[in-house]
């Protein structure tokens, strides 16, 4: 068919199959943005999922609903290594502007501005040519104590845009990255706005051990935060997620079809939208058979392969691959850590390090104590299939090479 019209390609425009079956966590999220502009409480949001299940989608979809209800929004993606301040600053700074704008909100939004400005100068944040043209305010956000003075800004923040008859949604992509004095800090704060019932809403979307991070940043992270599962589509929501773009083509996808590429993709989004996107280039005429999507499988596996799980196994170290290779030949996951260690030939205690590390980069998380998965869905098939049975002194020079 026509790969002009291919419903699948990144950015068609059409619904991404993301948000099939995420009604439930969609209308939880438009009740609770409605709710702060009425001025009742309502509950953060943080959704937790594995790689390529369409977290960032369904953040981005809060963010267009969070608009239309006349929300100011500010989203943030926490890159490895960046303090949350400086990530902070030039998108609170520009709602802050946008709600300067409505005359009786200019006095709480000057304010707001000015313990920016005091918020920024005291921590020594860096934010390129951002700058705030308003004298600092003293007292205020500069204490040098990142939950203290967060706390003020989403105070301030929170007056201005109740004083506009309006609300602050704030959206962070990778929570999991955020350091754990930024994770505390920012839980303080929206605990506080909370306490004060001011127009301040948060969505977050990241790996599954962020519950356990925000737990142990702070214990009343569990009644300040729902968490929302977001996984691998129900079967009739992956088939719908498939079948009505190719519906709304003018096109038709045979039953069989339609089940190999749910079978295959085991419901993840990600890998449906790629399965998608190569049926439809193979297919003729106006419907997909299930001989093109047998022969898609060859031409999306090799995508994936290349990009989807190759970019992520790149990031690691030689040792860390090593440890990575030797949980895929125990086959699928969670693992037991200790016959991780054992695979290796090493003691449980002294692999800590490295295990450790892995989790920092995204790569793997611990499902339960002493049991440990990976964070990319189907990674361990990857490793296999490109990677063998490995063992011995090969283990580690194979891996190197790579």
């Amino acid at each position: 068919m026509d790969p002009v019209h291919n419903p699948f390609a990144p950015g068609a425009g059409n619904r991404p199959p993301e948000l099939a079956g995420r009604t439930p966590i969609l209308e939880e999220a438009d009740v609770a943005i409605q709710r702060v502009l009425i001025g009742k409480s309502a509950r953060s949001l943080m959704l937790l999922g594995l790689r390529g299940v369409g977290k960032t989608v369904l953040l981005n979809k809060i963010e267009e609903i969070a608009l239309s209800h006349g929300h100011e929004t500010s989203f943030i993606e926490a890159p490895e290594g960046r303090r949350l301040g400086d990530l902070l600053l030039p998108k609170v700074e520009q709602a802050l502007r946008r709600l300067s704008t409505v005359d009786r909100a200019k006095s709480a939004a000057h304010q707001a501005l000015r313990a920016v400005r005091s918020f920024a100068g005291t921590l020594k944040l860096s934010y390129g040519d951002f700058s705030v043209a308003v004298e600092p305010e003293i007292g205020v956000a500069d204490s040098g104590d990142l939950e203290a003075d967060l706390t003020d800004l989403f105070l301030r923040i929170g007056d201005a845009a109740k004083a506009a008859g309006k609300a602050w949604t704030l959206l962070i992509d990778e929570v999991q990255y955020l350091k754990e004095p930024d994770l505390a800090a920012l839980i303080v704060a929206l605990h506080k706005v909370s306490q004060r019932n001011l127009p301040v809403l948060f969505f977050g979307a990241g790996l599954p051990q962020v519950a356990a991070l925000s737990g142990d940043a702070k214990s009343y992270a569990e009644r300040l935060f729902h968490y929302p599962g977001v996984g691998a589509l129900a079967p009739e929501d992956a088939m719908i997620a498939i079948r009505q773009p190719v519906l709304d083509e003018g096109a038709d996808i045979s039953a069989p079809a339609l089940l190999d590429i749910v079978t295959r993709t085991k419901g993840y989004p990600y890998f449906l939208q790629e399965w998608g996107y190569q049926s439809w280039n193979i297919a003729e005429g106006t419907s997909i058979t299930a001989t093109d999507t047998a022969n898609a499988a060859k031409l999306a596996t090799r995508r994936l392969d290349e990009g989807f799980f190759k970019v992520r196994f790149e990031r690691l170290t030689p040792k860390e691959r090593e440890y990575v290779l030797a949980m895929a030949q125990l086959g699928s996951g969670p693992y037991r850590a200790s016959d991780v260690a054992e695979a290796l030939g090493e003691r449980y205690q002294s692999l800590s390090p490295r295990r450790a590390q892995i989790i920092s980069k995204g790569m793997i998380y611990s499902p339960s104590h002493g049991d440990i998965a990976f964070t990319v869905p189907m990674f361990d098939e990857y490793l296999r299939r490109n990677y063998g049975q490995l063992d011995g002194d090969m283990f580690l020079d194979d891996v190197e090479e790579s």
